[in-house]
């Protein structure tokens, strides 16, 4: 199994990369907020304890949270690997991650940081729309759906949300920030850390990323697919 993890900013674009890459190699995309709204949905007994922390407006302890990626990945599309987006969050989950695959023989192949100056992610936060139905997010400058307002998959009205604010942002942004260079640098450490500009058109940062995937002699060494 290939566990390859996805890091940015909110605003990166890395749920829109993570959907690509996805496509291009064949691997599930896990995004964590989808596996706690199907989690939910679903009644499993670890969705039904993540929901009393999520009613309480309470974040969900990191080991529901891992329990319910190793849940993922026992999944038959999961057999040859998967794409995490949006956890680790911080250097504590990152560790637990590791220690939780290592018990079941696996472990993190690649994490991948898309990075972006923090002006340019206000930027798009700031003309971010969102799928009322699904959650695809789209961006009026970056990623625009083809009928202003409409989700370009389903047709859900797009919304923007209120505290998507550049000053709001920017706040966010701040504390956000703190906690993803900490697992950057503890991917960096472990060496299987790379970095890839996310300014760049979506296409070339997904060659980016297909690069960031293979040794220095262009073999791939991370996921036969590329």
């Amino acid at each position: 199994m290939t566990v390859v993890v996805l890091l940015g900013a909110p605003g990166a674009g890395k749920g829109t990369q993570a959907d690509l890459l996805a496509g291009r190699l064949r691997l599930p995309h896990v995004a964590t907020g989808d596996l706690f709204r199907l989690a939910v949905r679903d009644g499993s007994p670890v969705g039904l304890e993540a929901r009393r922390y999520m009613e309480r407006g309470q974040l969900v302890p990191d080991a529901i949270t891992i329990q319910m990626l190793l849940e993922r990945l026992t999944q038959r599309d999961a057999a040859g690997g998967v794409i995490l987006d949006g956890f680790p969050r911080n250097r504590p989950q990152a560790e637990a991650l590791d220690r939780a695959l290592a018990e079941r023989a696996a472990k993190v192949d690649r994490a991948i940081s898309i990075e972006v100056p923090s002006e340019e992610l206000v930027r798009r936060l700031s003309g971010r729309w969102v799928c009322q139905a699904a959650g695809h997010v789209y961006n009026a400058s970056t990623n625009p759906p083809r009928v202003a307002g409409r989700c370009d998959l389903d047709g859900s009205p797009l919304l923007q949300r209120e505290d998507d604010r550049a000053e709001t942002i920017r706040a966010r942004l701040a504390l956000q920030l703190g906690s993803l260079r900490d697992v950057v640098a503890y991917y960096r450490d472990t060496g299987v850390l790379r970095v890839v500009d996310g300014v760049q058109p979506i296409d070339e940062v997904l060659g980016a990323l297909l690069g960031a995937l293979t040794d220095a002699h262009g073999r791939a060494d991370v996921i036969e697919a590329v």
